[in-house]
């Protein structure tokens, strides 16, 4: 993708040499006619979206589900609930909510071969509404303060009409606000100003680097991005992100680039620091690990590796009681471009909304459709209720577990 030019590694130069450096890529275009260019090229792209074309996105996650579940019975392993009821864990129901997380659509300047909500430049039409939007800011207002912090999450959330106004309207309310961004959006047309608007705003940037590797996060994200990823990470640095004593946080984000569980946050944030500085000048406030889930893209490469069981078996034997009680989803509500409620954004990606019944005055009528945002008057409302799982959450309890803030345990 692209004919960006790798950030020139210049250890010992002064500080502005190597951000001048880090910035040549600055002048160039959007990425989109580049992406959708390799998109039409990938032969493993063209074949999913046959697929979609012919099959339909539900039956596709059907038999995912089922490639998971086949690989989990020739273990002997019974369904995620009964496996985590059996040690011990407390039961799994939703305590206060806490964090709205809020995917405003799916399009997306890149394509990404680990992306669990299979984003692109080609998502052009599921993007939140206004009406959504507004009902979002509505239910932050009735929830009694229980809400601390709006996640914002994509595709590339920056792109998406309804952020800016959502962030503005979070933080006049006191609420966090974290942007789930993947750099390069910064270099995209009409998003010339947004370093400034996130610092004005005091907006916590999560970054997705997922290596300090030019050619590890090339091949997972596509040519050329890991260059404008540093370049994105200096323009940043420049408005305060990532400096101490400025307030405003910039962590960045790494997932495993194949069918392995991710090392020590503690470790891998010696090693980032280490390289992104002493080579690009560039600074961060904290690193935080994602474990690859078994579902979607990801879940494509393991078929086509024939990797599943081998993946599944691992998070199994490495299930760590500790983490399933730290799992995001208790605290956590998921809400779609659409409007639908989940409990976290891999059920989201996987079409399992809360049943609408968890609504005031809910029953069964049109159950199928899910919950939305128009069917509860404050978040509080879900307070107790039981959490969907299924066999792909075997993937935020391996390990030192997985959520989008990082290890659990």
């Amino acid at each position: 993708r692209g004919a960006a030019p790798a950030p020139r590694r210049v250890r010992g130069a002064s500080r502005l040499s190597v951000r001048r450096a880090a910035a040549e890529p600055l002048g160039l275009g959007s990425l989109v006619p580049d992406t959708l260019r390799e998109m039409e090229t990938d032969e493993e792209f063209k074949l999913a979206k046959e697929r979609l074309e012919t099959e339909g996105q539900a039956a596709l996650t059907r038999e995912e589900r089922a490639r998971r579940r086949r690989a989990l019975t020739g273990m002997n392993v019974p369904s995620f609930d009964a496996f985590v009821a059996e040690r011990g864990v407390t039961p799994l129901r939703r305590k206060p909510t806490t964090i709205l997380q809020v995917n405003i659509g799916l399009y997306c300047n890149q394509a990404c071969s680990h992306c669990h909500v299979e984003s692109s430049p080609l998502r052009k039409e599921e993007v939140m509404s206004a009406k959504t939007a507004n009902r979002l800011i509505e239910l932050m207002d009735n929830s009694n303060g229980s809400i601390k912090t709006l996640d914002i999450t994509g595709g590339a959330p920056e792109m998406m009409e309804q952020f800016r106004p959502l962030v503005i309207a979070a933080r006049k309310r006191g609420i966090e606000v974290i942007d789930r961004c993947n750099l390069t959006v910064l270099f995209e047309p009409g998003q010339e100003d947004l370093p400034e608007f996130l610092a004005g705003n005091g907006v916590k940037v999560v970054a997705s680097l997922p290596c300090y590797s030019e050619e590890n996060t090339d091949k997972q994200r596509g040519a050329g991005v890991f260059s404008r990823s540093i370049a994105a990470l200096v323009e940043l640095n420049r408005v305060g992100y990532g400096v101490k004593g400025t307030g405003l946080d910039l962590d960045l984000m790494y997932n495993p680039g194949g069918a392995f569980l991710p090392p020590s946050e503690s470790k891998l944030t010696e090693a980032y620091r280490s390289e992104l500085g002493e080579t690009y000048g560039v600074q961060f406030s904290r690193l935080v690990t994602l474990t690859n889930m078994p579902i979607k893209r990801f879940a494509d490469y393991l078929h086509r590796e024939g990797k599943t069981e081998e993946y599944m078996r691992l998070l199994v034997e490495n299930f760590n009681p500790a983490a399933a009680e730290g799992v995001m989803c208790r605290d956590l509500v998921s809400v779609s471009w659409d409007g639908r409620v989940f409990d976290c954004d891999f059920n989201q990606q996987l079409d399992m909304p809360m049943p609408r019944s968890f609504g005031k005055g809910g029953d069964e009528k049109n159950e199928s459709a899910g919950l939305t945002v128009f069917d509860v008057e404050s978040l509080d409302e879900l307070t107790g209720t039981r959490l969907a799982v299924d066999n792909h959450c075997f993937g935020c309890t391996a390990g030192a577990g997985s959520s989008c803030s990082g290890a659990t345990a």
